[in-house]
């Protein structure tokens, strides 16, 4: 059993208490499958070792859920699970991903019509019958036919966030056979795309026979579709399927640039090879015409090499998008990407003030551990009610807590400084949450939107703006607000807010929450071009989440951005000196 299936399950479990009503369980199985999801090591493969040690130090996981964890993990189940899985038979995963379709809505669903999964949440909402349940109407059935509409134009893909430590797991595996000689999963994984549709795993091996048998024995398979002698495709527990390819040590640069993308990329370099007289396939570049018979095999061994035969500078993947990188690579033109080492500081992060897991110290300490050198508390404020939101009060007593968290940290020679900031709401006519006066008291102000969506495009963008406008406001956080396959972006003039931010000064952020990754990386690019800074942040609500920078950062790098760009890449002082 996976991390992530196990991570499900719990917070399966968490959306199960909440339909009872209970109090504290659904955030503490929520927390439990959050921190399982992010570790490096597969837990059943770390309870096999350990016994029940390897649940010791996983933030979280309490006796109780410990016991359940043992059960799951001898018996695939666990008997309150399975009880509360018997008492409501829906797919309650599934009817939650639509937006505005809670746990206790779901609850309401079965009692009174019997709706177990999507296909009988569209039935019943086409033929009026949502409308005629308490509490719901005309709007929330139109509402839940939207949000179905745009899980289906979704097409299923997960999120990359939530599926990489998976991929790195397997690409361990297959890189561990003794006769794999090199292994890396290409496709849009490596191209570090948002969502993902499958995996393309690439071996060189000089004996594929042996590196397939190998793979089909892996646990983690579900399904085998086929298999041959150089390509295996299956569907893994997690729900997607992968495509294993061997090629020979000789051909490693070249089928991994063909299997790595994009197809636009491909086709491209294929184009430029033409002309040189070449031709270029996944086994390699060739002088003449008819693949690699009879042919001299003029590059292909290693992806640099072939770059360099066609005339061009390497091109990093998460650029191939034939989008402009080519010819930037033949002009010698392309950036020098920020790396993924380069943040030093975390402006955006939650505490247990308002819908946080940890105290203001647990995060720093955390974000030490991190390797970062500054984090700013950025907190809620008051008109989000339902994550207890900060009112002018709390935020001028959480500002003295911080005071006495950074002399603590000062005395046990922990070099995380603790910034005073807030994620302050942007109410629907662009004013704040919080007076200039509180505002100006803090080291780092962060404003967003949490409500009022649907606003026309004319009157969102106006609404941001005139927030930006505030000489105290040093950042919009997610700018859209999109949550991706649940929630579309709201509807603003980019290149207004653009132009706004430069002439304000003020900084758009890179949200590298795996369900936001907002901004998209056209938008980071157009930043780019505009000479608009932003900041890489990693929203994080537990102390396990400033994992999350990694995504930030390579959505920025699809956006062309360097470290020049991302202002959270500086030390402390010259940080705070490029805000208003």
């Amino acid at each position: 059993m996976t991390n992530r299936e196990i991570a499900n399950i719990l917070y399966e479990m968490a959306m199960f208490f909440e339909m009872e009503g209970a109090a504290f369980k659904p955030a503490a199985y929520e927390r439990a499958g959050q921190s399982i999801e992010s570790l490096d090591t597969e837990l059943a493969g770390l309870y096999r070792e350990k016994g029940r040690n390897a649940f010791a130090d996983i933030p979280g996981v309490g006796k109780g859920i410990a016991d359940h964890l043992k059960e799951l993990l001898e018996k695939g189940d666990f008997r309150e699970h399975a009880a509360l899985v018997k008492k409501y038979p829906v797919k309650i995963a599934e009817l939650a991903a639509v937006q505005g379709v809670g746990p206790k809505m779901i609850k309401l669903l079965w009692q009174k019509l019997k709706i177990k999964n999507l296909a009988d949440l569209e039935r019943a909402a086409k033929a009026g019958k949502i409308r005629t349940l308490p509490g719901l109407g005309e709007k929330s059935e139109q509402k839940i036919l939207k949000g179905i509409e745009f899980l289906k134009t979704s097409g299923g893909r997960k999120l990359l966030g939530s599926i990489l430590p998976e991929v790195r797991t397997l690409e361990s595996l297959v890189r561990s056979f003794p006769e794999t000689e090199e292994a890396a999963v290409a496709g849009s994984i490596r191209r570090r795309k948002e969502t993902i549709g499958d995996i393309d795993i690439l071996v060189a091996s000089s004996q594929p026979e042996a590196v397939m048998q190998k793979f089909l024995a892996l646990p983690i398979i579900s399904h085998v579709y086929g298999h041959g002698q150089t390509k295996t495709n299956v569907r893994l527990k997690n729900g997607l399927d992968a495509d294993l390819r061997v090629v020979p040590k000789k051909s490693w640069g070249a089928a991994l640039n063909y299997f790595t993308g994009s197809k636009e990329h491909n086709v491209a370099l294929r184009e430029r090879a033409i002309k040189k007289g070449w031709k270029l396939n996944e086994y390699g570049l060739f002088s003449a015409k008819g693949g690699q018979a009879g042919a001299k095999m003029v590059a292909g061994k290693t992806e640099e090499e072939l770059y360099k035969k066609l005339g061009l500078r390497y091109i990093e993947p998460e650029l191939r998008e034939n989008m402009g990188e080519i010819e930037a690579a033949r002009m010698n033109k392309l950036p020098h990407l920020i790396g993924y080492g380069d943040i030093r500081g975390d402006l955006q992060v939650q505490t247990d003030w308002t819908d946080g897991d940890n105290s203001i110290e647990e995060m720093a300490l955390a974000a030490s551990d991190a390797g970062l050198e500054y984090i700013a508390i950025t907190d809620h404020t008051q008109y989000l009610a339902m994550t207890r939101g900060l009112d002018e009060k709390k935020v001028i007593k959480q500002m003295a807590e911080i005071d006495r968290v950074n002399k603590k940290l000062r005395g046990r020679a922990i070099t995380c400084h603790v910034l005073k900031g807030t994620e302050c709401d942007i109410h629907k006519d662009g004013s704040l949450d919080l007076t200039d006066d509180v505002l100006s008291k803090l080291d780092v102000v962060g404003v967003s939107i949490h409500s009022y969506f649907k606003l026309s495009r004319e009157e969102q963008t106006k609404r941001v703006i005139r927030a930006m406008e505030n000489p105290h406001v040093d950042i919009v956080f997610h700018l859209t607000g999109r949550l991706i396959n649940k929630r579309p972006p709201v509807d603003v003039d980019i290149d207004a807010i653009i132009a706004a931010a430069k002439r304000t000064g003020t900084v758009l952020e890179i949200n590298a929450s795996p369900e936001r990754l907002d901004l998209k990386d056209e938008y980071i690019r157009k930043c780019v071009e505009a000479g608009v800074k932003m900041t890489i942040d990693s929203d994080a609500h537990a102390a396990d989440h400033f994992t999350f920078l990694e995504y930030g950062i390579a959505q920025a790098r699809r956006g062309w951005a360097t470290k020049n760009d991302i202002i959270n890449t500086r030390p402390l002082k010259d940080f705070l000196q490029a805000l208003k």
